[in-house]
């Protein structure tokens, strides 16, 4: 296993569990501030590695008509405020090559959406930052073909990657998370993170908006955690109902301490077997 390392956590074999969490999208500085200041009072207090995440710009949305965001220049700046207060890692997705070395100025950890996963100038763009680079599994890939995904952006030479499980397409609008596929794709080398939050999406299922089954996040993160994955990727919001973005998944944030408690216990409980069964 690859480790990765992020100012001063170290995520893979053997470590705390990374847990990235924030709102889906940047409504407000507010509303950030207040996510993360709950996030990162629960991972200290558990011994977690705690990374925030906000999107600036959301591309992929149902509808045009959406809410997509603060735009590069604001959000870029509010995720930069984050950082400076609360001393954490900050992590946004982007969409275009363009995007990766500006972005790259602020942030800490570039996301590759799902969607995007296999856009191969926007793997190497934002390999050539040297940030660590999180790529979501597209809903359309088995586990097995990240390979290609990994040989290109440790072919361009950064070895700083994560990789995400964000479940697969089953039928029209929705989605199944194959438990396997964690393992697998920890095989490849690199560390493994579960987005419990757009795992129970179910894509474009209100027409415009995408719905979800926020009732099922605990049920997936218990059992990813079981798998042995060394993160954990929450969408949390004190109000989802009336978020602007992925009203439908995100966690409540009032839920994410008593959520990690089970995961921290799960963890403790795994992690030492596997290095066994490794032995």
């Amino acid at each position: 296993m690859n480790e990765v390392n992020l100012q001063n956590y170290r995520i893979g074999d053997g470590n705390p569990l990374a847990v990235i969490v924030g709102p889906c999208i940047i409504e407000s500085l507010d509303l950030c501030r207040e996510v993360a200041a709950e996030a990162s009072a629960v991972c200290r207090d558990l011994g977690l590695s705690y990374i925030f995440k906000a999107s600036f710009d959301k591309a992929n949305r149902s509808s045009g008509a959406s809410f997509r965001g603060k735009g590069l220049e604001a959000g870029l700046e509010v995720l930069a405020a984050i950082k400076a207060e609360f001393g954490v890692p900050v992590l946004t997705d982007i969409h275009e090559s363009w995007q990766a070395a500006p972005v790259a100025e602020v942030v800490d950890v570039l996301q590759i959406p799902a969607f995007l996963c296999r856009q191969t100038d926007l793997l190497l763009a934002a390999a050539a930052t040297g940030r660590v680079v999180n790529v979501k599994k597209g809903q359309f890939l088995a586990p097995w073909d990240m390979k290609n995904i990994v040989d290109k952006v440790v072919g361009a030479g950064d070895s700083n990657l994560l990789l995400t499980e964000r479940g697969a397409s089953f039928g029209y609008n929705t989605l199944v998370v194959d438990m396997k596929s964690l393992p697998i794709m920890r095989g490849l080398g690199y560390p493994v993170i579960f987005d419990a939050t757009h795992s129970v999406q179910q894509p474009g299922g209100l027409g415009t908006i995408s719905g979800g089954q926020r009732e099922f996040i605990p049920h997936l993160l218990r059992a990813a955690v079981a798998a042995g994955v060394d993160g954990l990727f929450i969408e949390a919001h004190p109000d989802p109902e009336h978020a602007l973005s992925d009203a439908a998944t995100m966690l409540h944030l009032k839920d994410l301490r008593g959520l990690l408690e089970q995961a921290v216990a799960i963890d403790a409980i795994v992690k030492p077997a596997l290095r066994a069964v490794a032995k």
